[in-house]
């Protein structure tokens, strides 16, 4: 059975980067926001390049605004059987382009996963825009460390203290 994405965009008008995932966790899923996993990285790097708290949930939100961020994923609806990326079928995209004519402060996309960079170049590679790739903040990326990956987004995005 298709699965829809449970949740909506999380982005301010003063969001510049927009940070594209996958497919929400079966954990994201539970607790309705992104990348809630226990052992999911995004939130501990995002703590490391801010120094911000990002325990709780209206912590996280504020430091998505405060740094400019956005939120989403690629797909918005598919078939899957765990959390894993590559169990995920008959894939449905999120409509980028028009995300983009909805939110103009949004100045590039950055891809926490790969198969979300493959998506988006399969579907909006026309768009004018540019695009990061991020290292992945899931536990099963463990080619780098926690350090390396805060390191490597601290690059990419700045900071924003």
């Amino acid at each position: 059975m298709k699965q829809e994405h449970p949740f909506k965009p999380l982005i301010f008008k003063s969001s510049k980067t927009l940070i594209l995932g996958s497919f929400p966790s079966l954990k994201s899923f539970e607790n309705s926001f992104y990348y809630a996993h226990p052992q999911n990285q995004f939130w501990k790097i995002l703590n490391l390049i801010s120094g911000y708290p990002t325990m709780l949930k209206d912590q996280r939100i504020w430091l998505i605004k405060q740094c400019k961020l956005a939120l989403w994923d690629m797909v918005q609806s598919c078939k899957r059987e765990n959390s894993a990326d590559s169990n995920l079928e008959d894939i449905t995209p999120n409509d980028i382009d028009a995300f983009l004519k909805e939110y103009p402060s949004i100045e590039q996309i950055a891809f926490t996963s790969r198969l979300a960079e493959k998506i988006y170049k399969k579907h909006f590679s026309h768009l004018d825009i540019k695009t990061i790739y991020l290292p992945s903040p899931s536990p099963a990326y463990a080619s780098m460390s926690l350090e390396e990956k805060a390191s490597k987004y601290k690059e990419l995005l700045g900071t924003c203290k």
